[in-house]
């Protein structure tokens, strides 16, 4: 019996304007066989966490270019635990400087990729936290 895909919800809060990346990734995990809902630009917080639940998506990929992580970020993670979807792996992208990665870190946030980072390695680090789990 084969394995139903993994549902990952992308998304980009914030008023950032810039989604090539957040596409790029998409398609990748499209490719790998993962179900994936790009929910578009300049989402709040409370749309994506909605839109985690809605979906009913086991991963959440949020990419932020704006400097913006360290307000949007925490809120998200509030919002899924506040609507029982704390369970979701969350991963981010972007461009997040080295010093704020420990404490993104600290609120839930498994792994953070940095431009140049190799789409396969954020397929293989989504198939292996979904599948640790």
């Amino acid at each position: 019996m084969s394995q139903a895909p993994i549902r990952v919800v992308i998304a980009k809060p914030g008023l950032d304007g810039h989604d090539r990346g957040a596409k790029v990734v998409a398609r990748a995990l499209r490719d790998a066989g993962m179900e994936v809902v790009y929910t578009g630009l300049r989402q709040t917080p409370q749309q994506i966490a909605a839109a985690v639940v809605q979906e009913d998506a086991q991963v959440l990929g949020l990419s932020i270019l704006s400097g913006a992580h360290n307000q949007i970020f925490p809120e998200v993670m509030r919002l899924l635990k506040e609507q029982g979807a704390d369970d979701v792996l969350v991963f981010a992208g972007g461009i997040i400087p080295d010093g704020d990665l420990p404490a993104l870190k600290a609120i839930g946030i498994r792994e953070i990729f940095q431009p140049g980072t190799n789409t396969d390695d954020v397929v293989a680090f989504i198939r292996r936290a979904v599948e640790g789990r």
